[in-house]
Order: structure tokens, then C-alpha cells, then sequence
């Protein structure tokens, strides 16, 4: 990996760990080994972090499963932040916002016109199922709930959401998928990165064939997001806005996973299209739904988006 750029001229009778390990172009770790480095560092972290939650709940055995989803957010949230950081700087010598994390008026604006497409999509997925009748309401929450209740419901997956989507964007579209461009060119990158992020998702509850597929194709449906505009902000906003609007809003599995909803409903579709109790990202529905989103990004980019070229950069 890291095949030395056509305009730099190789470093002359490099050792063989050289060659093995530091990449042609820099004084840097080839791509693999930075792969590899940061992937190691997110399991180091993730026990650092892991083993005081692990104890505090066997120590304190009356603690609401609500606390200990938390405290293992919050560890997810701190493991990734913190090995990418780590690995950004150490490994690949390069600064932490450069992955795409710039803040400014037009991070804003990505984010939020992110979480609207996501938003958009979620409601035609509802409107396409209600309207063919694989959809039984079975209640509402502001039936039996305060609005106090409501509120912190929303509030509670909404903040899990916004971690999840941070997460797992800095990992897939942020460090895996630049870096296996680097080290490979920018078809791999996108298929491989996605392919991970996919697999992340291995033990979800009623995983199935075609839920890693979707997913698959749902990590690439974000790259495109990255690559138009070569920031994170976009799919990190399509990733919480999707998580959010399919689950605690339209009452939809996400991932598998159950969370706070809305609207409680029985899905009694065929389960090839709606995706059963994976939700929406196992069904043949999804892979509709992305191409439209596809098409909306490219629009909301169509002006000042970034080239997207299959050269290593």
C-alpha cells in the first residue's frame, strides 16, 4: 500500500523494514500499519474505558439499564474519538480536523440539511409501507405518556443518536475510508470502508444476508455524502437524522435495535421489502431509498462540490 506519487522520487537503498513499514512518499507509516495501529488503539480504549463501567454495574446491581446504555455510549464515544485522535497525529501525521471535521457556517448548514434529507427519507419509507398495508398502529405515545416523559424520551435518544452518528462517521468516513484510499486507491477505499462499517454491525439483533448488504450500500450512500463536499458534517448529519427519524419518530427498528418510539406499530409486510424486525435497512425498500438520497445530496452539492476523482490522494 502507499505506492510512491509519480512526481516524488523514491528514497534510495531503503532497508527492508523501511520498505515494510514506512510508506515511499514520508517520513509516515505505510496505510495498513496505521489501520492497524488505530483499530488497535480503539480496543485498548474501549477496555480502558469499558472495565469502570463493567465494574460500577456488577458494584452497583441496582442501576437502571437506562445508565449503564449511557456509560456505554459515552465509552464508544471517548475509545473512537480518542484513537483516531491519537492515530491522526502519531500515525498518519496529520491533524485531527483535516479528516474533515473544519467548523464553520457551512459545517452548520451541512449537518442540519443532512438530518432533512435523512428526515425525507424516513417519511417516504413510512408513506410507502402504510400506503401498501404492511403497517398496524398499535398506539402512540402521547396516549399513555406525560409530556415531561415525551420530552426526556426524545431528548434521551436523540443525544444517543448524535453519538452513534459522531461515532461511527469518524471511524468509517472519516479514518478507515481516507486512509485505505491512500494506502490503495478510491474505489477501495469507499467498498472496504464500507464493508467494515457494515460488519460493525454483525451482532445487531436479527441480523440477516441482506441487512450487511444494505448496510454496505448505505456506507457507500455516505462516502458519496463525504466525497461532494470532503467534510464529515454532511453524513454525520444523514446518519443521526436517519437513526432518529426511522426509529424514535416512525417507530422503525434501527439496525435491529428497539429505542423510545412515537409511534408503536407492527409491520406485517413481506419481510424481503420491509426488512422485518431488522427494520427498513434489511429490505429491498432501503436500496430505493438510497438511490433517492444519492440523487438529493448530489443536488444539494450540485454547485461548489468537491471533484470526486479514483486516484490514491
Amino acid at each position: 500500500m502507499d505506492a510512491p506519487s509519480s512526481n516524488k522520487t523514491p528514497t534510495p537503498h531503503r532497508s527492508i523494514f523501511a520498505r515494510i513499514f514506512i510508506s515511499p512518499d514520508e517520513r509516515r507509516l505505510r496505510a495498513f500499519w496505521r489501520l492497524s495501529g488505530q483499530i488497535s488503539l480503539l480496543f485498548l480504549c474501549l477496555a480502558l474505558f469499558g472495565i469502570p463501567v463493567g465494574i460500577f454495574s456488577t458494584l452497583m446491581p441496582g442501576s437502571s439499564l437506562d445508565t449503564i446504555l449511557i456509560l456505554g455510549l459515552l465509552v464508544e464515544l471517548f475509545a473512537v474519538t480518542l484513537s483516531v485522535y491519537l492515530a491522526r497525529k502519531y500515525f498518519d501525521r496529520r491533524t485531527f480536523v483535516s479528516l474533515g471535521l473544519k467548523w464553520d457556517s457551512r459545517a452548520l448548514k451541512d449537518g442540519v440539511v443532512g438530518i432533512l434529507i435523512a428526515a425525507l427519507l424516513m417519511v417516504l419509507v413510512y408513506l410507502i409501507e402504510s400506503s401498501a398495508g404492511w403497517l398496524t398502529v398499535n398506539s402512540f405515545a402521547w396516549e399513555t405518556l406525560s409530556l415531561s416523559q415525551l420530552i426526556f424520551g426524545i431528548v434521551a435518544v436523540a443525544f444517543t443518536y448524535v453519538i452513534v452518528g459522531w461515532s461511527e462517521e469518524l471511524l468509517s468516513r472519516g479514518y478507515w475510508l481516507q486512509n485505505i484510499t491512500e494506502g490503495s486507491n478510491l474505489f477501495w477505499g469507499v467498498l472496504i470502508s464500507s464493508l467494515m462499517f457494515s460488519l460493525s454491525h454483525f451482532f445487531n439483533p436479527h441480523w440477516s444476508l441482506l441487512a450487511i448488504v444494505n448496510i454496505t450500500a448505505g456506507g457507500v450512500f455516505l462516502a458519496f455524502a463525504y466525497l461532494r463536499t470532503r467534510q464529515l458534517w454532511l453524513p454525520i448529519g444523514i446518519h443521526i437524522g436517519w437513526n432518529f427519524f426511522q426509529g424514535p419518530i416512525f417507530g422503525f427498528p434501527v439496525s435491529g435495535t428497539d429505542s423510545f418510539v412515537l409511534i408503536n406499530h407492527t409491520v406485517n409486510g413481506p419481510e424481503l421489502l420491509t426488512g422485518g424486525a431488522f427494520g427498513p435497512e434489511a429490505g429491498l425498500i432501503n436500496l430505493l431509498i438510497l438511490a433517492l438520497g444519492a440523487a438529493l445530496v448530489y443536488w444539494y452539492k450540485r454547485k461548489n462540490a468537491h471533484t470526486i476523482t479514483p486516484t490514491s490522494h
